[in-house]
């Protein structure tokens, strides 16, 4: 009782202070208390600051990064300071101070998502608005990413920016490459690929002292430009740039300039850290937050622990890297919060003479640095287990979770992935906990894991501190991991290892060891047998042999454990411990005291993760057509994207009495309603409604194509995320609270969990089934013109859309509720605007929709964005007041439908010479529980079965089937990449039957022109020989096939392959009415112009192609000409920005009202000649000249009956090529692209840079489609997760690629076909006056496109499949190292190929202990 009085004394005494004081770019905010509950990015976001971005809510993609600044209280000890600054100018000071306090500062990136908002109290926070605006000037950091074409759709630019300037502020030297691509670990892109984001950013990497100093010019006497990058002379910093244009900066910073003497930090002026809070005195925080929140940060040990005795379910916080997690995903509430990143006694960082001890608060990032600084001064045999820890760490997070998560958090939270804990178990590590009394206990980190987030502290203790044991001589400690990607992602299995070796007369006898594994069991495992066995025996391959078999005992997972994967990560724990035993025994050799080492192919096995540096090489010619088609032209947008300022949905300022809104979700696959409970909501704080099927004013029934949906679920559901009604609060987390009070009862029906499951039941949407046929299938099988007929399966697995920017909407009404406007982040305004009108029973016209820019879609928010929207609506209309709902990233990938997994079974026949005869194939594909555009998407997947193959017979029958899941949709590509994917399998197969390579076989049966399709279109204009015949001469194919042979040869345990691949993909909607687009051109007296489309800017350009037209059209500069936002009410009826036609029918609409306008212009022009076009504008409207035109564009000569299967669906086709060389670990299935090769057949492209980044990004976005994302749902091939529920619904757990994940080299050209042809020539004299000619000439840049403006080709879908070269050189890759165990036939190779595909495919002595050669692994589809 006595202590409890004393620490609410403490507690209540007055060195505790509510007065919580932050800076935000320089300017000073006081927080007022009662904000414990919100995160910075909250409190950014409603200050006004929305450059910060919302993506994903958990750290995981970056989009909210920002720097923070902090006094680093160790040093104040230590320097004394002195500031005579006064108030007024403290926010701008020469970048000379900064640098003269150097070390008594952090400058350092964090996830504003997840940073409680008082946790930077006494900090600087600079947002991307701090650094620079487009209004005045761009940071060299924003200029640079903005000229090198590093944003498209601009959502995730900012957090690139932040993570940029945040490592650069933080170098008292400019950081090396290695540097930057690590600081990049924790932010993700899904447009550009991310090779423009890392040139954009090399230039600031060191490479040559000379090049950052004054004394550059000096010693250049040549005075040629010198590249930051590379040192030595160039013309990179010429540029090529339009004449039209103009900087809206005054200064250039050609090279970029820094001298560690003077300070300067490629900026005149920096924002400095506020000397207020230089001089401030810290103090401990007592501050509250919703709901009787407490927030406590104390500034001693002994507070700490008073808090913790009164307080004893209270949670410390450092990080709150899982605290964030637990409260905004799981729900949970903390109501006493105690922030310890103040505590010295728990931020301890020392040495002695036995080991290293840490502090339970000391950061990840810092023990990183101090590993470092140990490694460096310490010798090896003492520091063994510093490396190991050191080298996990690496892979650990991005910086942003590293900079803040702390060593103490990462061990209690007792995570059985956890990198960290297996190490520190297998080192001997010793946990120190003090009691609220002040006891200290020592814990061995071995006992310190009891059970499932369990660990061995009682109610008032706490971890002090770790103390790590240096490493003996002859003891060894190594790090294990393998994770569905390498960079910043949670482990599949990870391990710690250590054995200790006495060494007697030559022999090595094992004194004691220690093997540790997480991703095992419910806490990190140690193999006790295992250990056991090895302890007293002889270091041999007896002792190898001997304990891979007693890990077998020890390492026990069921059929259906958490996580699946079993027979994979029983494996891995084999392929650590033999990669262990490599990595001691060639150790041993190297210091001479082993005779015999690993032979020179076993070396393999122990290859460091080491990847180089990533380089781009993009190849195009211009083909200029007037003023600025044919140019690279930056994004129009790229320069509010880089400093924050460009607008999204959520970013829009609300209206008065704005209400938010959050959706009442299904949790059953299949069920009856019973009964909605809203009692407990009305309660709520905030609380205002809950809105179902009855309130619906008009029908409660949609759908895009068929009305097969519901808005909200009347009674039953269909699929888990089914939204059964809608709540409305006066925030948006007092929404998500309210809805989490909803209670819904079911009864429970069947459900339909697979294809497999549909295709059993013959589950398939009515009216969906399909047929093409070409020749007689039948007749050739039976006829004995095929030397060999095999048959198979490939299944294909799904894809989420993963656009960085979640879906978002704001409606509101308009006239007293005559009207209904909305701000939505949409493809399809229109598409949106009918879903409203028709649930509220509104005419179109008095429903209008308007998207500024959306955030990245993909086709996921063509027709799954709408009935969120719709669904806001209803509360909006019946309330008569605003209404803003933003979906969670967990909600958004629960609801909105992903790429549709696919089920072929094919039938082939062929020669021996592998020409292909015959194909009989059946598609299925998973619609999910509605129709949407699945069977739009099934079609498309038959009209590319073919690929770029000439098949005399064919025959492809297709079913749409219905299951369980949410709607699947569109995604780019729109089912032609699954169709082609079907196709080049059993290539493969063919070519494995014959013992041919791939390539042989798809040169051998390529379409040439004239080549009937098997839907009756003939082909035209292929390039698809030339594309190859280019491709195989620009990568080397027939050396590089050479060189991985011979790499294959002398490397057992590692593997390369390689792989070329063409595409042939049709452009135009396969619905025809949908090829129509619609365009408005206005003039302006000053000479500018507005031009107002129906299409959307999703970050493929096509604003700035459509630009680019009107520019050249009208003879003027593109900066004269501005496109704002699509809106229904000024291009009605548009179809959705979708199907890589949006360039072609759009730039054709500009075009004709541009021709229009034109035409009304010329005898203006002609009576009187005029200086400028803006004179040329005065005149016309002087003489009553319309000066604007409603343009129109249809695509001729298409369309397809499905009644007789034949047509011409495609108006052309874009053709492309790719090479890819891998190499792979086939002791766990890691990989990484060692080199991709691309070349496309774009015409004349309209924007060569722009195109170059959509095939980038295309490339990349489908590596992660054919490598790495893998959709997992809980179905009977994974009872692990709840029926129809997915697994995979955040960047934690569903994997994207990052930066470290792109190709090392990736080549991108665009093909150039020298040809003679005369050719029509216009001379401009004037405005509007031309002379005509002919003439001949000698053309190279690009093959011409009759079919599209300016000869131009499609680009957005058609590169997105050439990333299958990769899946194939994995495949290939995968056969070598079968050939090294007797395995020839044939296998197959789901996507993605993750690591668990690719280790099982390699079959060995180690996955034969736990599975047989046949195993196949299990995927969702």
């Amino acid at each position: 009782m006595g202590s409890l009085i004393k620490a609410e004394e403490v507690v209540a005494e007055g060195e505790w202070s509510t007065e919580a004081v932050v800076y935000v770019n320089g300017v000073r905010r006081v927080l007022p208390d009662g904000l414990a509950h919100l995160t910075l990015l909250q409190y950014l976001r409603d200050i006004g600051l929305t450059g910060t971005k919302l993506g994903c809510g958990e750290g995981g993609c970056g989009a909210c990064t920002v720097m923070i600044s902090c006094f680093d209280e160790r040093s104040r000890k230590s320097h004394s300071v002195q500031c005579h600054e006064t108030h007024r100018n403290f926010h701008l000071l020469d970048c000379k101070l900064i640098f003269s306090y150097y070390d008594l500062y952090r400058h350092y990136a964090i996830n504003a998502c997840l940073a409680p908002l008082y946790s930077v109290e006494g900090m600087h926070v600079i947002t991307v608005e701090g650094i620079g605006d487009s209004g005045r000037s761009l940071h060299p950091i924003q200029e640079s990413l903005s000229q090198a074409h590093g944003s498209q759709c601009g959502f995730c630019t900012p957090g690139f920016v932040m993570s940029m300037y945040a490592l650069l502020r933080s170098c008292n030297e400019p950081p090396s490459e290695e540097k930057i691509e690590e600081c990049l670990a924790g932010n993700l892109c899904r447009c550009t690929g991310y090779r423009p984001i890392l040139d954009a950013f090399r230039v600031f990497a060191k490479t040559d002292d000379l090049i950052y100093t004054k004394t550059m010019s000096e010693n250049n006497l040549s005075g040629d430009f010198i590249c930051p990058s590379t040192g030595k002379p160039c013309d990179c910093g010429k540029g090529t740039t339009n004449s039209t244009e103009t900087s809206t900066r005054g200064k250039q910073y050609n090279p970029f300039l820094y001298n560690k003497i003077d300070g300067s930090l490629y900026s005149e002026k920096e924002l400095i850290f506020p000397p207020e809070l230089l001089l401030k005195k810290v103090m401990s925080l007592r501050l509250h937050g919703f709901e009787g929140i407490k927030w406590y940060r104390p500034l001693r040990l002994q507070q700490v622990l008073d808090l913790k005795s009164l307080y004893r379910d209270a949670k410390l916080v450092i990080g709150n890297t899982e605290v964030g997690i637990e409260t905004k995903f799981k729900n949970l509430q903390y109501k006493v919060l105690i922030s310890v990143t103040h505590v010295p006694e728990l931020n301890i960082l020392s040495l002695n003479e036995k080991g290293l001890e840490i502090g339970a608060s000391v950061r990840l990032i810092e023990l990183q640095k101090f590993l470092r600084k140990v490694i460096a001064d310490y010798p090896d045999d003492k520091t063994s287990s510093c490396k190991a820890i050191l080298e996990q760490l690496k892979w650990f997070a991005g910086n942003q979770i590293k900079n803040v998560a702390s060593v103490g958090g990462n061990i209690c939270t007792a995570s059985p992935i956890s990198d960290l804990n297996p190490l520190w178990m297998a080192a001997g590590a010793i946990f120190q906990v003090i009691s609220c009394k002040g006891n200290v206990r020592t814990i061995p980190a071995k006992d310190f894991f009891l059970s499932y987030r369990k660990v061995n502290l009682t109610y008032d203790e706490i971890l002090l501190s770790i103390f790590l044991p240096w490493t003996r001589h002859f003891e060894f400690v190594k790090e294990f991991k393998q994770a569905h990607r390498r960079e910043d992602d949670i482990a599949l299995v990870n391990a710690g290892m250590r054995v200790f070796l006495k060494h007697d007369h030559g022999t090595l006898e094992v004194l004691d060891a220690s093997i540790v594994y997480g991703g095992i069991a419910p806490v990190s495992l140690t193999a006790t047998m295992t250990e056991n066995y090895l302890i007293g025996k002889k270091w041999d391959d007896i002792l190898l042999q001997g304990a891979l078999k007693i890990l077998q005992e020890d390492i026990v997972l069921t059929e259906n454990a958490p996580g699946g994967m079993v027979e994979f990560r029983k494996s891995l724990s084999s392929s650590f411990f033999f990669k262990f035993f490599s990595f001691v025994t060639n150790e041993l050799n190297h210091k001479g005291f082993l005779i015999e080492g690993l032979n020179a192919t076993g070396l393999s096995a122990i290859q460091p993760n080491y990847r180089p540096l990533t380089r781009g090489i993009q190849c195009y010619e211009l083909t200029k057509h007037g003023t600025a088609v044919g140019l690279p032209a930056m994004h129009l947008s790229s320069k509010l994207q880089v400093t924050g300022e460009a607008e999204y949905a959520d970013d829009v300022p609300t209206p008065p009495n704005t209400l938010h809104a959050a959706l009442i979700l299904s949790r059953k696959p299949h069920a009856r309603i019973l009964s909605i409970d809203d009692s407990l909501a009305k309660s709520s704080p905030g609380f205002i409604g809950l809105f179902g099927h009855r309130d619906v004013p008009g029908s409660n029934k949609i759908g895009p194509i068929i009305h097969d949906e519901e808005l909200f679920a009347s009674e039953t559901v269909t699929c888990v995320g089914q939204v059964i009604g809608i709540v409305v609060a006066d925030t948006h987390d007092n929404a998500k609270i309210a809805s989490n009070k909803i209670v819904v009862e079911y009864e429970e029906l069947p459900a339909i969990l697979s294809i497999r499951e549909a295709v059993k039941s013959c589950n398939f949407f009515p009216n969906t089934g399909r047929c093409l046929t070409k020749g007689d299938v039948e007749l050739c099988f039976k006829s004995g013109a095929c030397d060999k007929v095999i048959d198979g399966e490939v299944q294909v697995g799904g894809q989420e859309h993963f656009y960085l920017e979640p879906n978002s909407s704001l409606v509101w009404t308009v006239d007293g509720g005559n009207e209904i406007h909305m701000v939505s982040s949409t493809q399809a305004p229109q598409k949106t605007q009918d879903y409203v009108a028709r649930v509220l029973g509104l005419p179109l016209a008095k429903v209008v929709c308007k998207t500024k820019r959306i955030g990245g879609g993909f086709g996921g928010k063509e027709t799954r964005s709408a009935f969120i929207t719709a669904a806001a609506s209803v509360p909006s209309y019946v309330l008569r007041r605003p209404i803003k709902i933003t979906l969670d990233r967990d909600v958004d990938m629960m609801i909105t439908g992903q790429r549709h997994s696919f089920l072929g079974k094919y039938k082939v026949g062929f020669t021996n010479a592998g020409e292909v005869l015959a194909i009989d194939l059946q598609l299925y594909n998973n619609a999910g529980n509605s129709l949407d555009l699945s069977a739009a998407v099934l079609e498309r997947a038959m009209f590319h079965s073919d690929n770029v193959y000439n098949i005399p017979n064919m025959r492809i029958t297709g079913d749409v089937c219905y299951t369980n899941f949410p709607s699947n949709t569109a995604f780019r590509g729109f089912g032609g990449p699954q169709g082609m994917l079907i196709a080049e399998n059993w290539i493969q197969r063919i070519a494995m039957e014959l013992q041919k390579s791939p390539e042989e076989i798809r040169e051998l049966n390529f379409q040439n022109d004239g080549c009937m399709l098997h839907y009756g279109q003939v082909l035209q204009s292929s390039t698809v020989s030339q594309l190859w015949d280019q491709l195989k001469q620009s990568c080397s194919f027939v050396r590089t096939r050479e060189n991985v042979n011979m790499f294959n040869l002398h490397n057992r345990w590692r593997k390369r392959g390689v792989a070329m691949v063409p595409t042939k993909f049709g452009i135009s909607f396969t619905t025809k009415f949908m090829n129509q687009a619609g365009a408005l051109v206005q003039v302006y007296t000053d000479g500018t112009v507005l031009v107002t489309h129906g299409g959307v800017e999703m970050g493929q350009g096509l604003h700035t192609k459509v630009a680019q037209i009107a520019a050249s059209s009208f003879n003027i500069p593109l900066s004269s000409v501005f496109i704002s936002e699509t809106s229904t009410d000024k291009v009605p009826n548009a179809s959705p920005t979708a199907a890589s036609a949006s360039s072609d029918m759009y730039g054709a609409a500009v075009f004709d009202a541009c021709d229009q306008i034109k035409a009304r212009m010329q005898h203006i022009a002609a009576r009187n000649p005029h200086s400028s076009f803006a004179e040329l504008a005065k005149a016309c409207y002087l003489e009553r000249i319309d000066l604007s035109a409603h343009g129109f564009y249809i695509t001729p000569d298409i369309g397809f009956d499905w009644k007789d299967g034949k047509g011409s669906p495609f108006s052309y086709f874009t053709f492309g090529a790719a090479f890819a060389e891998v190499e792979i670990d086939t002791l766990t299935g890691d990989f990484y692209t060692r080199e991709a090769d691309i070349i496309m057949d774009l015409g004349h492209s309209l924007n060569p840079a722009i195109d170059v980044g959509q095939i980038e990004g295309a490339f990349v976005q489908g590596l992660g489609w054919i490598a790495l994302e893998e959709l997992k749902w809980g179905d009977s091939d994974h009872k692990w997760i709840r029926p129809g529920h997915l697994y995979t619904s955040g960047p934690g757990t569903y994997k994207i690629p990052t930066a470290n994940d792109i190709p090392l080299k990736l080549k991108v050209s665009l093909l150039k076909v020298p040809y003679t042809k005369t050719i029509r020539w216009v001379c401009c004299t004037d405005l509007l006056m031309c002379q005509d000619g002919t003439g001949t000439e000698i053309l190279d840049a690009g093959v011409q496109n009759t079919k599209a403006i300016h000869s131009s080709k499609a680009v957005g879908e058609p590169p997105f499949f050439l990333a299958s070269a990769v899946l194939f050189a994995i495949k290939d890759a995968i056969i070598a190292a079968r050939a090294e165990e007797g395995y020839h036939d044939w296998f197959p190779l789901d996507n993605p190929a993750t690591p668990e595909r690719i280790r099982m495919a390699c079959i060995d002595n180690f996955t034969k202990q736990f599975t047989t050669p046949e195993f196949h692994p299990k995927l969702s589809i």
